[in-house]
């Protein structure tokens, strides 16, 4: 956005979805909402009215050309969401009704707002942070349970606080040091160095374990992509169907069944996993199902976890290990799942393990009798936990969070090194500022016109 500290004007803009509906609402921002407002209102004096009051009326245009009958929502500064004088207009939910009403507000002066607009100035006038700004647009995308709860735990400052409170502790030491530096000559401490090492030692064990929360709360927010892959006639398919419990991919004996990928939501424990059903491994018959076992590998090489589906029946060890050996990368899960073990049930699980895989990610099935169905999920749960605890009062799930966590966590490793090492005191204030502005720029206390420019531009207009 251009000029994003100028905020001078008012704007307006549409906050309910496009299209035909019951009621339609216009929402109006700055410091002429309700003087523009009262002029195109006829009912009560809107410029006398007490700001949470609600008032029926009509609007009315130039030519005295009734637009329609309207409810009229008054919040006045600083007590609004944008800590602006807030008008909102509750329109039947007419496409023609809602763009004549905004057409005559722009003809009054009023701008039409740009993306996230409404959120930025709340923003910038310390009615949230960037942390709480976010969440915003993070609970207005929230599609499933986790997503929701994540978001409304973060705009209600979870994550603000704790960055608070540490970057409160560090400042204290910093200006002590800073202190330090203008009496340099005379060669005193006033911050104590071993309180400093203990202090910056706790520091980063709290920024360690927002990190590592970063896994299950993107995955909270986003849902984990799960691929579900072997050789052909390995049962992945019947594995999607039972997993959903409902018939949802197509199961013939035939080889090859599978050509394209099938994508569906699974809920476990409020984590939501999108399976992903592919075509078999092999060496392709045609040219259509090469295209799918392409996209396997695409899809494969995208995902966080892969159940990696074999026939007990069809499959040696060697064979399987050859397999995963192939399809292993850094940041891939793979859970091993021997299929059809009621047609062979004295299979050792323990004969397929291997360096590519964890034994407690071994997991037997039959997925034809929906056997041992609930362990699996039980495991796939655990995985995207990756030792983290839903019940934990903050988790990362913001990417964008976890990279400045990251940053301030090597600053802090590299002043707890100077420490060690006898550093001077300007290099260590040195670090620690580092610290301290990757820190800020989670909560917003530092920011450029191109991260909010990258952040608001994302949001819906209206919002």
């Amino acid at each position: 956005m251009n000029q994003l500290l100028d905020y001078t004007d008012t704007i307006a803009a549409l906050s309910t979805p496009p299209g035909v509906g019951a009621l339609g609402v216009i929402r109006i921002s700055g410091p002429e909402a309700i003087p523009v407002m009262a002029s195109v209102f006829s009912g009560k004096d809107l410029t006398g009215q007490a700001g949470y009051t609600l008032h029926f009326g009509r609007i009315r245009d130039e030519q005295d050309h009734t637009l329609d009958e309207v409810v009229v929502g008054l919040f006045r500064a600083p007590h609004s969401f944008t800590g602006e004088d807030i008008v909102e207009i509750s329109c039947h939910g007419s496409p023609y009704i809602l763009q004549e009403v905004l057409q005559l507000l722009v003809r009054k002066g009023i701008r039409l707002a740009k993306p996230g607009e409404f959120t930025q100035r709340a923003f910038l006038h310390g009615k949230m942070d960037l942390t709480q700004a976010e969440a915003v647009a993070d609970l207005i995308a929230a599609t499933h349970r986790s997503a929701h709860d994540i978001a409304l735990s973060q705009m209600r400052g979870g994550i603000s606080r704790q960055i608070k409170d540490l970057r409160e502790e560090l400042i204290h030491f910093a200006s002590l040091i800073e202190l330090e530096l203008d009496f340099s000559e005379e060669d005193v401490e006033f911050a104590n160095r071993e309180q400093l090492r203990s202090l910056i030692e706790r520091i980063l064990g709290t920024i360690r374990h927002l990190s590592d929360s970063f896994q299950l709360g993107n995955a909270m927010k986003e849902g984990v992509s799960t691929v579900l892959a072997g050789r052909p006639n390995a049962g992945k398919s019947t594995l999607l169907n039972a997993l959903l419990e409902e018939e949802r991919a197509i199961v013939s004996e035939i080889a090859g069944t599978t050509r394209d990928t099938i994508e569906e939501n699974l809920s476990i424990q409020g984590i939501r996993f999108r399976l992903i059903d592919t075509a078999g491994i092999r060496e392709a018959q045609d040219q259509i199902e090469a295209i799918g076992v392409s996209r396997t590998m695409e899809k494969i090489s995208e995902s966080a976890i892969l159940i990696y589906v074999f026939d007990v029946l069809a499959m040696t060890p060697a064979e399987v290990e050859r397999d995963v050996r192939s399809l292993a990368r850094e940041g891939l899960t793979i859970l091993l799942v021997p299929n059809k073990m009621d047609l062979n049930p004295y299979t050792k699980p323990e004969d397929y393990s291997s360096e590519w895989v964890d034994p407690e990610h071994i997991v037997p099935i039959s997925a034809k009798n929906a056997q041992n169905i609930p362990y699996l999920k039980e495991r796939l749960y655990a995985t995207a936990l990756a030792g983290a605890r839903p019940e934990d009062d903050v988790l990362v799930s913001n990417a964008r969070h976890a990279e400045a966590l990251y940053q301030a966590g090597g600053a802090l490793d590299a002043a707890l090194s100077g420490l060690q090492s006898g550093l001077t005191g300007d290099l260590l204030a040195e670090d620690i500022r580092q610290a301290l502005y990757h820190l800020g720029e989670i909560t917003g206390q530092v920011t450029t016109d191109d991260l909010l420019a990258n952040i608001f531009g994302k949001f819906c207009i209206g919002k």
